[in-house]
């Protein structure tokens, strides 16, 4: 597999950005956000949005296209010529996806997020999205106000640590420098929507705690809450230089989301499950300074 800089790459790399921007953006098509008939972004939009590499999204597209949603012509873009038919439940699964229930918010005049996690890619990906749905005017929100809180560069984390210890850094930085890609890309997609007149107010905070997270934690619109558990695993770890380190990692996006909504039961699980973890963030936040 090759590489933009002409280097050769192995298979495995760029293999979970590959299918978490295919992922994206075939949900983007089933979900609305790119209507039948519309034109996806730009592929240097998409490679800076989704924070890969021209290639991969050049590689996403070819799926696309072989897949039969999409068309594309040189010079104009790729445009959606097939979209799936839409399923409705009214009843929220027991296990809970990110993707549905931030574009549910969105759909709010005022969106509140407070989102604990270890990198924010998850969200990163699903604001990026909105931003999207925004702009095709599907949606608009006037007020969006996210909060998020995230381990300091130099918290000592219990996972992602190299088989071969002397590695071990190279992870922290490769977790550091996504970390703060994946933040700069929601902060961007939000300034972009109040400067182009398309959102009245957008705030957005990060503040770094002295924790390790072992759980994610999202708290949409005061009345519900997801809740997913890092697993560690292990597996190889690929470097942007193509270096593969074995490692006890943890993965995030994808991870198993368990929803609780509150509800006019103040004794109900899912009313005290987001009252206390409103509470613990809360409490959290204000013991930690702004970055």
């Amino acid at each position: 597999m090759g590489h933009e800089d002409g280097r050769q790459v192995p298979a495995a790399a760029g293999g979970r950005e590959f299918e978490r921007v295919a992922a994206l953006l075939r949900q983007g098509i089933a979900g609305g956000v790119y209507p039948l008939g519309s034109l996806l972004p730009a592929q240097r939009r998409l490679a800076d949005d989704f924070a890969v590499s021209r290639d991969t999204v050049q590689r996403v597209l070819k799926e696309l296209r072989d897949e039969g949603w999409i068309e594309s012509r040189q010079g104009s873009g790729s445009r959606v010529v097939r979209v799936p038919p839409v399923r409705h439940s009214a009843v929220r699964p027991v296990t809970g996806h990110l993707g549905p229930i931030i574009s549910e918010a969105f759909e709010q005049p005022v969106v509140t997020l407070d989102v604990y996690a270890l990198t924010s890619e998850s969200l990163a990906t699903h604001i990026q999205l909105q931003l999207e749905r925004v702009r095709a005017y599907q949606i608009s929100p006037s007020r969006i106000t996210l909060r998020l809180l995230l381990p300091g560069d130099d918290v000592d984390l219990p996972y992602l640590r190299a088989v071969n210890a002397e590695h071990t850094p190279l992870l922290r930085e490769r977790l550091c420098t996504l970390r703060r890609q994946h933040v700069d890309s929601s902060r961007r997609a939000l300034r972009e929507m109040h400067a182009e007149g398309l959102v009245d107010h957008v705030e957005f905070t990060v503040r770094r705690v002295a924790v390790a997270p072992t759980w994610k934690l999202y708290l949409v619109n005061g009345v519900e809450a997801l809740h997913g558990l890092y697993v560690p695993i292990e597996r190889p770890v690929v470097l942007d230089t193509g270096k593969e380190i074995p490692a006890r990692d943890v993965l995030g996006l994808g991870t198993q989301l368990t929803p609780f909504v509150k509800d006019a039961d103040p004794d109900s699980q899912g009313t005290l499950f987001v009252e206390g973890a409103q509470r613990w963030f809360d409490a959290m936040w204000e013991q930690v300074g702004v970055e």
